[in-house]
């Protein structure tokens, strides 16, 4: 038997499956494409995560795209974020040109320019629709991961919640918590004191300082109403494809902290949202991270743990997380351990560093006898991989030196004309975009502390001289009103950070639809 019959046989048998799958490429031996060696992908094992790794200009970002299209074909909805911009195109037809056309006939396919449904999602001033989060449904916990603070001061912050949960204090945006925490410090010392025990300020001028930092670096836009609802990334379009939701996040490659604590809050609260799966036929979501060395470069130690449990764990959700980055040693063992599909473009050999890199992405893969990978890696042109993932099985297929398919949407970035075209007919704009500034924690200490000043007392609940009847406090009558609401949304908080701090995670109720 010839090594071509041999590789054919192995790749047939290791790559065809019984659920539905999706076609993405050609196996290659001796550097061209063997006929009839389908790389085919089950959508049943892509909840088990992935890796697409290779170096710049290798081609990993175009398996991406086109992975997001077969899944949106398929039914199956994405998230994308797009780091750098260039994953816009998804949302307009390619173009065919000569390379294009050579590459699909070695494949055997057809190559079917098309759009794809899409929805741009923002966390700052981008275009799209606006992802928000409260700092109550944010939580004690992430907020002191974000702050990077002590055990003390993290304490401080736990006991600001428990202050603002118990006497019913809504903390929507950022200056909500700036002003508990300087009525914690002055007026309210007191009061803190006799409930909950003394507090050092330097502490809280620490965190104060840390808050304001916080804010520098645009957090503002992001923490305030109105929370996103994570149904909303699962939707099917009316043509029966899933939604491309592409997250515009260019502006966050300086801030790795705040994008990835944003990151590890939208896993939780998806794995707080959704109910268990097991193994469906196909995913419930598909999440793509671009440039994921962002999410963990600067992670704490804690924060790394945190991403490392809630990716094990959201598995039997129906969701698959997929990371895409230049070297798999960009992402930590513990979690590359998890992640069933890899996708491995070329890796560069410049220094002696990028050879032991080399040597150490080579041991990440099963064996072969066709290919020596550590040399292979090397060699790989654009647009190739070496591809393995898991059967319906569970069992890893054999490793294969993939051609991989192009995307049919445009391989480029969309003109901003064409974003608004885009933005102008979403849905979801018109739910998200307004602002809105409910009565919160700001304006009732605000409001409680001029009521003070006017009436020349510390207490304005505080019955008046000669027995006159006491006056109804201003969160008495803010209770009274419409803001009662608010009371309500808070008590979720406390029941989801309850629930999810038995995994070291904040997050929101999965009984009360929305995100964080």
């Amino acid at each position: 038997m010839s090594d071509q019959t041999s590789f054919l046989n192995i790749v047939k048998n290791g790559y065809s499956f019984q659920s539905e799958s999706v076609k993405i490429g050609i196996g290659m031996l001796d550097g061209k494409p063997v006929s009839g060696a389908n790389i085919n992908l089950p959508l049943k094992t892509m909840n088990r995560h992935g890796l697409i790794a290779g170096a710049t200009g290798t081609g990993k970002t175009k398996t991406l795209q086109m992975i997001t299209e077969a899944l949106s074909n398929a039914s199956v909805p994405v998230l994308v974020m797009d780091i750098k911009g260039d994953l816009s195109g998804l949302g307009a037809a390619g173009t065919a040109n000569d390379k294009i056309n050579s590459r699909c006939q070695s494949m055997g396919i057809t190559f079917k320019p098309q759009a794809f449904p899409v929805e741009f999602m923002t966390l700052s001033q981008e275009k799209g629709v606006r992802l928000r989060a409260t700092v109550s449904e944010f939580g004690p916990i992430l907020l002191s991961r974000i702050l990077e603070l002590n055990d003390t001061q993290e304490g401080l912050v736990a006991m600001i919640f428990k202050y603002c949960d118990d006497n019913k204090l809504p903390l929507l945006d950022l200056k909500d918590f700036i002003k508990v925490l300087q009525y914690i410090t002055n007026e309210g010392k007191a009061e803190i004191q006799q409930a909950y025990g003394s507090i050092a300020t330097t502490s809280t001028g620490t965190i104060l300082r840390k808050v304001i930092g916080l804010q520098q670096q645009g957090a503002d836009t992001f923490f305030g109403e109105k929370s996103f609802e994570v149904g909303d990334l699962m939707r099917i379009a009316d043509d029966g494809r899933g939604m491309v939701n592409v997250l515009r996040v260019t502006d966050l490659q300086d801030k790795p902290k705040l994008f990835s604590t944003f990151m590890l809050q939208l896993l939780a609260e998806l794995y707080g949202s959704c109910p268990e799966e097991g193994d469906p036929d196909k995913p419930k979501l598909v999440m793509f991270i671009d440039e994921a060395h962002l999410v963990f470069e600067e992670a704490s130690d804690a924060l790394l743990k945190q991403i490392e449990t809630i990716i094990k764990l959201i598995r039997s959700k129906g969701i698959g997380i997929f990371f895409c980055t230049q070297n798999p040693t960009d992402v930590p063992s513990g979690i590359l351990a998890q992640l069933g599909l890899k996708v491995q473009h070329a890796l560069r050999a410049f220094t002696a560093n990028d050879r032991k890199a080399i040597k150490q992405a080579a041991e990440n893969y099963p064996t072969t006898a066709f290919y020596k990978t550590e040399d292979l890696i090397t060699q790989l042109g654009i647009g190739e991989a070496l591809v393995t993932m898991l059967d319906e099985k569970g069992v890893p297929t054999p490793l294969v030196h993939c051609m991989m398919a192009p995307p049919e949407s445009r391989m480029d970035i969309l003109a901003p004309a064409e974003i608004d075209a885009i933005v102008s007919k979403s849905k979801l704009v018109p739910k998200y975009n307004q602002v809105i500034d409910n009565e919160s924690a700001y304006e009732i200490l605000t409001q409680k502390l001029q009521d003070a000043a006017n009436k020349g007392q510390t207490d304005p609940a505080k019955p008046q001289p000669g027995g006159a009847k006491p006056q109804p406090s201003t969160l008495e009558k803010i209770l009274s009103s419409g803001a009662a609401r608010q009371v309500e949304r808070t008590a979720a908080s406390v029941i989801t950070r309850g629930l999810l701090g038995a995994l070291g995670l904040g997050g929101r109720s999965s009984s009360k639809k929305g995100w964080f």
